[in-house]
């Protein structure tokens, strides 16, 4: 005997179940339009558009592949079926698992891009990377609590538990977390980068690396400086790459057999003698004050560059250039001399 539309199978008929079979077939139809619409329209946009929100769109929405799709229709034509309570909450709980995993997939899709960075050195791929396994680890333990909260599980006394085991760990990786985070604050902050020179107390050299615990320096007589981060955020830094020019203060004496007419045109003629050098700016030259065996003299100037080996040579050329005025004005440089006085008898 031929089956009928009206058989009861499994608390359903027949039609029952051929309808819900049409409906699933037009719900992955329509679903795949949807997806094909949404992501040619926003191709359209990241087209015409220069920021990257719009290619994360994208991005996302590719992501959720055909599976989504077959699983979302299929959960819809089953809840037009009779089901018994437990295949109806086993069904709920494959669904909201479904639903979450793909959310955070996509989530991690996204970031992904925005951490994403094709120019970075080695310190900033280090950091984005840390931080997307903090995000993505993060991400995953909110879906898993979010399920199990769902399936009816208490999941206070598992927060408590992670709380308390997270203090634990805290206490125990205290220093290797605080140059952890330390390194995310020179990433965010970049008080320095690399190929910076940079002065922490006693300490100088070229920034070779940042890395997750240490920054790494080379120091100018070729040995490397092993830094932790907790220490570098903690202390003055000098970084002397960020400066656009740099300031020298001078200072030198001459005889007090020097004339007074000599003595008094002298701080003009220093000025005029190196101010048309390149890449100097005189800011001031003064007779200062009076030394044991000298007359002070007090030059500051400003040196056009960061670059240390051209301030030296322009710190050559006017030591140079003070030694022929001088030698032109017949001035003597002091040194330090004694006059002993002796009475006769």
């Amino acid at each position: 005997m031929p089956l009928l539309p009206s058989a009861v199978f499994f608390g359903n008929t027949l039609g029952q179940y051929s309808f819900v079979l049409v409906v699933i077939l037009f719900l992955l139809i329509i679903f795949s339009w949807i997806q094909h619409s949404a992501i040619g329209r926003l191709e359209k946009i990241s087209v015409r558009s220069k920021n990257t929100i719009d290619d994360v769109v994208v991005a996302m929405v590719k992501s959720i592949g055909p599976s989504f799709y077959w699983f979302l229709a299929l959960y819809i034509g089953l809840k037009l079926l009779t089901l018994p309570a437990i295949a109806d909450t086993i069904i709920n709980a494959l669904f909201l698992a479904w639903i979450l995993y793909f959310a955070v997939r996509t989530a991690n899709v996204a970031i992904d891009m925005l951490l994403a960075r094709t120019n970075a050195n080695e310190s900033e791929r280090t950091a984005r990377h840390m931080l997307a396994l903090v995000g993505k680890g993060s991400l995953w333990v909110f879906a898993t609590l979010l399920l199990l909260s769902n399936l009816g599980i208490n999941i206070t006394s598992l927060i408590a538990g992670l709380g308390i085991g997270g203090i634990a760990i805290a206490f125990a990786l205290q220093n290797i977390l605080s140059d952890l985070f330390s390194s995310f604050a020179i990433y965010f902050d970049r008080p320095f980068e690399i190929g910076d020179y940079i002065t922490i107390g006693e300490q100088s050299g070229t920034v070779e690396r940042i890395g997750i615990k240490t920054t790494r320096l080379r120091a100018l007589q070729g040995e490397e400086i092993v830094i932790a981060n907790r220490e570098l955020t903690s202390v003055r830094i000098q970084n002397f790459k960020k400066m656009n020019e740099r300031r020298i203060q001078m200072n030198f004496g001459i005889t007090y057999e020097t004339p007074h007419i000599v003595l008094a045109s002298l701080p003009k003629k220093i000025k005029d003698a190196i101010g048309s050098f390149d890449g100097i700016r005189v800011d001031r030259v003064h007779f200062s004050g009076f030394g044991e065996s000298t007359l002070d003299f007090q030059l500051v100037y400003f040196v056009k560059s960061r670059e240390y080996g051209e301030y030296m040579d322009r710190q050559q050329k006017i030591n140079l250039a003070l030694i022929a005025l001088f030698e032109k004005e017949k001035v003597s440089f002091a040194y330090p001399t004694r006059m002993v006085y002796s009475a006769k008898t």
